[in-house]
């Protein structure tokens, strides 16, 4: 007669289980099915703003070109063309930038007149 051996360590045949209790779905949940959908995520453009030089009577024009050329990176010619429809029209754009960036070349402009005692203003404003 072949005995069989029933160890407390060894599993009940009837008592083997696959997996954890838990990853199980509950009752309510078996036979549903669904789709998970990603919404896709649309980054935006940042908004972008014009830095405007205002004319004076005062501020010499070739602070002006040299101030377009050291701040806006300008060429010669482009910052005596700038320079010279700030002086006809009252108002010039010197570049267009986002707004860190404009802000920080109308803080530029603003010192560097400052310091060379010239009343020349810049502003910006959003495109």
């Amino acid at each position: 007669m072949r005995a069989e051996r029933n160890d407390h360590n060894s599993p009940d045949r009837h008592s083997i289980r696959c997996g954890n209790e838990d990853d199980r779905p509950d009752e309510h949940e078996q036979g549903e099915t669904g789709t998970l959908v990603r919404e896709k995520t649309k980054t935006k453009r940042p908004s972008l703003y014009k830095v405007l030089l205002l004319n004076d009577d005062y501020t010499p024009q070739e602070f002006v070109v040299w101030l377009l050329q050291s701040v806006f990176n300008r060429s010669p010619e482009d910052a005596m063309r700038i320079m010279l429809h700030v002086h006809e029209n009252g108002v010039g754009i010197c570049g267009v930038y986002t707004f860190e960036v404009a802000e920080t070349k109308v803080t530029q402009v603003m010192e560097l007149s400052r310091q060379n005692q010239h009343p020349l203003q810049c502003t910006m404003e959003k495109e």
